[in-house]
């Protein structure tokens, strides 16, 4: 074996990030015109590094302000860059959305508006509706985050209980151009569920909304209820006017970063297959992972060992315990109770934002000893998991991966380096 198994998982998950970062994605894909004014918003976990970017490219005047995550700031001198909280909102995002909110009303039809838009921005830009108070999204985003309900479903949520969402942030610009430039971090890259869509139409309904959270067993006071209710509620459909001047562009996706760690697997002289976006819950795609891994070393399908399997996506964790860990500290557990220490197994799993969940790590790595070794301290993975505690399973066997933030976020990244005989 002429590599380190875990330095080139890490390698892996540092080109995916690497492959979404806005220094090598957002300047090609802005207008060949570059001159004159241009007024700047943007909200996500790579605004701020999407704002440097256009403060480098763009020729003519620029001002704006952008939003992101507490610590994922930049060094703008023409772009206001504030931060917020992330993934619960806070009175920094509410203030922040009614500025930027402010800076698009009232233009012109020759006025050109550039919103840079990446995952977090839902949280971010929070501007309750009409009779919702910043209290009313905070207890049902927790709840929310906490049922197992998908980043579509939590969105279109989100959408309708808000007065910048689903289309709102394009009708107020209207009839001014702009220009969304979107990092994608969500399953299929709809543009509708990016940071819940501010500037494209959205199909979904209120109706929808209410039966999201009736079936999360969500409950809602007075004022969300009769709010949904409300016709005034509904989100910018297809069709309407006011999207006319507003264009939409990906400038980086998951399958993007999937297929940079892939180019660097096959350099590496390894075969590799890629499962692309997965959703679900994190334990029980891992066991999905753990069937494959086994039957790569057990059979040779559908892919001969030694092998990368690589994934992305976004999973899902119900809450249950009182344990630490984000969806990717869950999914390697479950994937170590599923596979109990398999010789020639290792994996890795991260968000490509540098934070798992609300912790201070990107995810963790697993080895064929993690299992064996978590065993010597008297830890059982089984139970932990029971108590989402991956972070302090993997704490405690000094496998958690700390980047920092990383500035930009196309979800999750796994890959399994399934090494078969050549471990042995």
């Amino acid at each position: 074996m002429s590599f380190d198994p875990q330095t080139l998982l890490r390698d892996l998950f540092n080109t995916a990030i690497d492959a979404a970062h806005p220094r090598h994605v957002l300047a090609d894909h802005l207008p060949a015109d570059r001159s004159g004014r241009v007024i700047v918003i943007g909200a996500g976990k790579a605004a701020a590094a999407m704002a440097e970017v256009i403060e480098r490219e763009w020729q003519g005047e620029v001002s704006g302000l952008v939003v992101t995550r507490y610590g994922h700031g930049a060094d703008c001198r023409k772009i206001e860059v504030v931060e917020a909280a992330h993934p619960v909102p806070d009175d920094a995002g509410e203030r922040v959305a009614k500025r930027v909110l402010a800076l698009v009303s009232n233009l012109s039809e020759s006025d050109r508006v550039i919103f840079l838009l990446s995952g977090g921005g839902s949280s971010l830009l929070a501007l309750p509706a009409e009779g919702i108070t910043l209290q009313n999204k905070q207890a049902i985003n927790k709840a929310l985050l906490k049922s197992g309900a998908t980043i579509a479903e939590m969105n279109c949520v989100r959408k309708h209980l808000s007065a910048i969402k689903g289309g709102r942030l394009a009708k107020a610009s209207w009839p001014a151009t702009v220009y969304t430039y979107a990092i994608s971090d969500v399953p299929g890259d709809e543009a509708t569920v990016i940071a819940s869509g501010p500037t494209v139409a959205d199909p979904s309904t209120s109706v929808e909304a209410l039966a999201i959270l009736a079936r999360y067993n969500i409950e809602i006071t007075v004022n969300v209820r009769k709010w949904l209710q409300d016709p005034r509620s509904e989100t910018v459909k297809p069709g309407d006017p006011c999207l006319a001047r507003s264009h939409f562009q990906l400038i980086a996706t998951p399958q993007q970063s999937l297929e940079a760690a892939a180019a660097k697997v096959q350099a590496a002289g390894l075969p590799v297959l890629i499962l692309g976006d997965l959703e679900g819950e994190a334990r029980d795609v891992a066991k999905v992972h753990a069937g494959i891994a086994r039957q790569v070393v057990l059979h040779g399908q559908p892919i001969k060992a030694p092998c990368v399997i690589l994934s992305g996506g976004e999973t899902t964790v119900t809450v249950r315990g009182n344990g630490r860990g984000g969806r990717n500290a869950e999914f390697l557990l479950s994937l170590t109770e599923s596979l109990k220490g398999l010789d020639g197994v290792y994996a890795i799993a991260g968000d490509t934002d540098g934070i798992d969940g609300s912790e201070d790590n990107a995810g963790a790595i697993m080895t064929p000893f993690s299992y064996a070794r978590a065993g010597l301290q008297n830890l059982s993975a089984r139970d932990e998991l029971d108590n989402n505690n991956g972070y302090g399973y993997f704490a405690a066997l000094d496998e958690l991966i700390v980047t920092g933030p990383t500035c930009t976020n196309v979800n999750d990244f796994r890959a399994l380096l399934i090494l078969g005989n050549e471990a042995q």
